[in-house]
């Protein structure tokens, strides 16, 4: 089992999962099997993470940027590399990498300072200024669009808890599919499955 917890009883809620799973990856993820003991919990909160979403007005690579600069500062293996992967896929796997290692280069000035953001939040939400919120109305996010990043954020920090603290290992499918750029850059967090 690639969590701490034994394989939940099947349902045709926690099947709906794994089909999606399927649809679009080709193989059943741990976290979707962990999560499979509340399978309406991590729909709640996937819709949850969709409105957030719609209301910062996020674009996939956004999407991506703020989750692997939230699941990297974590020490998050599983969704850096997951999210990696993804954000590769809408850039390139340096720009991907870069983020995970905190190098925001070839980020645009707004895109940098959602990952700026996101790092501050994971890090220390106590030590928040109002310059750091400054930085993003600069960087061209109104305050409706900063509320709904610090939820999504939030949100992903959330989700990346439980698997992490539920042992959830990196799907040993992601070794294949999970450009080498990426896959090196996360050098933190739980090995990738066997």
């Amino acid at each position: 089992m690639a969590t701490f917890l034994t394989q939940p009883a099947s349902t045709e809620a926690s099947q709906k999962l794994f089909d999606a799973d399927l649809d679009e990856i080709g193989f059943v993820m741990n976290a979707s099997t962990l999560w499979a003991y509340q399978p309406e919990t991590v729909t709640g909160l996937f819709d949850l993470l969709r409105t957030t979403k719609n209301h910062a007005d996020l674009t996939f690579r956004q999407m991506g940027i703020l989750v692997t600069a939230t699941a990297s500062t974590l020490g998050d293996a599983y969704c850096s590399l997951a999210w990696g992967n993804k954000l590769a896929g809408v850039s390139d796997a340096e720009t991907a990498a870069g983020v995970l290692s905190g190098d925001d280069e070839r980020l645009t000035e707004a895109e940098s300072a959602m990952a700026d953001w996101a790092r501050k939040v994971v890090r220390d939400p106590n030590a928040t200024t109002r310059a750091d919120v400054q930085a993003l109305r600069d960087a061209g996010f109104d305050d409706a669009q900063i509320f709904a990043i610090t939820v999504f954020v939030a949100l992903r920090l959330a989700f990346s808890t439980i698997n992490d603290a539920l042992g959830a290992e990196p799907d040993a499918g992601l070794r294949q599919i999970v450009p080498e750029a990426v896959r090196d850059a996360v050098t933190f967090g739980r090995p990738i499955a066997e």
